[in-house]
């Protein structure tokens, strides 16, 4: 939690068991030579499935994303409008909400990086998002060599 009175710190939690589910429907997919349902979205090597529990749903004013990378590297988060307990193993595209959150580090850099004005909009609806719901799944893409072990990150409102 953050330090500051009326801060409310959400992290990002990895979803081991649903990005390993995810990852079985495209193999089941493969094995059976099948091709997925139209529109359905497969999670690729690169990404994996991450979740924000919220201890708190309402009054929540978005400030800041905290994303910390331990190396150079770019990280794509993607909300889904998926509610409470998904099965996400059929997650479709019409689910991944727009716009998406792009962190990166440059070589040498000391700083994360986005493009600020997609990151507030896509802050701005998280906190809308989380009057409806207790928990929300995130689609992270990680590239330039960044791995998942390589990020800390969490959503920081005011209470």
């Amino acid at each position: 939690m953050a330090a500051e009175a009326g801060m409310l710190e959400l992290p990002f939690v990895h979803d081991d068991q649903l990005t390993r589910c995810m990852r079985l429907r495209f193999q089941s997919l493969q094995q059976k030579n099948m091709r997925p349902q139209d529109g359905e979205k497969l999670l690729r090597p690169n990404e994996h499935i991450y979740r924000v529990d919220f201890s708190r749903q309402h009054n929540l004013r978005f400030l800041r994303w905290d994303i910390q990378l331990e190396r150079p590297g770019k990280v794509t988060v993607t909300g889904t409008s998926q509610h409470w307990t998904p099965d996400l193993t059929h997650l479709m595209n019409r689910q991944l909400l727009e716009p998406v959150g792009i962190f990166w580090k440059k070589p040498g850099a000391k700083e994360v990086e986005c493009n600020e004005a997609d990151a507030q909009e896509f802050g701005e609806r998280i906190a809308e998002l989380a009057q409806i719901r207790k928990v929300m799944y995130f689609l992270l893409a990680f590239t330039d060599g960044l791995e998942p072990a390589q990020l800390k990150g969490s959503i920081v409102f005011k209470a």
